[in-house]
């Protein structure tokens, strides 16, 4: 093996035990081991356990961070959400051993690399999404941080869920998350209130809002069927192009048989004519011996 190749080696097999035992529970000479080489080869590549623990977590939060900014670059924020999710599920369904490590294990040797970290930086990416929603419907910007941490939690958590149970499938676990975290934020109060009895210890009691006006409610309801208008343009707009994507395909794929029809076509013919030379050939060849 080149140097190269032995780093990526050494990576993937410290990745795999990392996920099983956790930081602490592998040693370097189990890698070693694994790997077939002695420990002098991991410490001349990473200089011990930590640093090679090290590049496999800001490898995984490279990862992660980068699928879910991807989805993030979406125009309406329904869709940034769903395509958020779906990417933190396709992550832990692809990258199971990755996102065991960071959620697990924490250790200081990663530094930032920790879970929390890389929630607290995908949480500082939806702040802003956030704080443009949330201007431009009479709520207070300044709020966007508290509610994307409370957002990217709720959807980290669920994640670390379904990391062991995986049911249901990926695409339903989205869409529940997103029916929770959609439907509510639709439906934020501007202002508000915990209850008085909550407030005066004297019980615990749920969160009750400020009844609304009957305008409120109107703008809310037209609000609500605006939005609702502008996701299904979208979805009627992806499942278009979907379509038509389909449609290329099966004209692709027709033509690509018409191709091959027509080819075996001619090597028919050709294996035809080559067949009467050859018995025309055979005739000629009786008739000379007869002579």
């Amino acid at each position: 093996m080149s140097g190269r190749e032995r780093r990526e080696q050494l990576i993937r097999i410290s990745r795999t035990l990392f996920a099983e035992k956790g930081f602490d529970g592998t040693s370097i000479e189990e890698i070693a081991a694994t790997a077939q080489v002695s420990k002098p080869v991991v410490y001349e590549h990473f200089g011990g356990k930590e640093g090679v623990y090290a590049v496999v977590v800001d490898r995984e939060m490279q990862k992660l961070l980068g699928m879910i900014t991807a989805a993030l670059s979406a125009s309406h924020s329904l869709i940034k959400l769903e395509r958020a999710a779906l990417a933190l599920l396709q992550y832990i369904e692809e990258s199971s051993e990755g996102f065991r490590i960071l959620v697990r294990d924490s250790h200081a040797a990663s530094g930032t690399g920790t879970f929390a970290s890389l929630i607290s930086e995908i949480a500082s990416q939806v702040e802003d999404v956030l704080a443009d929603e949330f201007a431009g419907r009479g709520y207070d910007p300044k709020l966007a941080p508290m509610y994307a941490q409370m957002l990217v939690g709720m959807v980290a958590l669920t994640g670390q869920w379904w990391l062991d149970v995986r049911k249901p499938g990926r695409e339903e676990v989205a869409a529940h998350l997103v029916n929770l975290a959609w439907n509510g934020l639709t439906g934020l109060n501007p202002q508000p209130r915990i209850t008085a009895a909550t407030r005066e210890g004297a019980e615990l009691a749920v969160s009750v809002p400020p009844r609304a006006s009957e305008k409120e409610l109107r703008e809310l309801e037209k609000l609500r069927e605006r939005e609702a208008k502008e996701a299904e343009k979208l979805r009627q707009r992806e499942l278009k192009e979907a379509e038509k994507a389909r449609l290329r395909e099966l004209k692709e794929r027709e033509r690509l048989l018409k191709e091959a029809e027509k080819a075996r076509e001619r090597e028919d013919k050709l294996r035809q004519r080559e067949a009467r030379l050859a018995e025309r050939a055979a005739k000629l060849g009786q008739g000379d011996q007869s002579e």
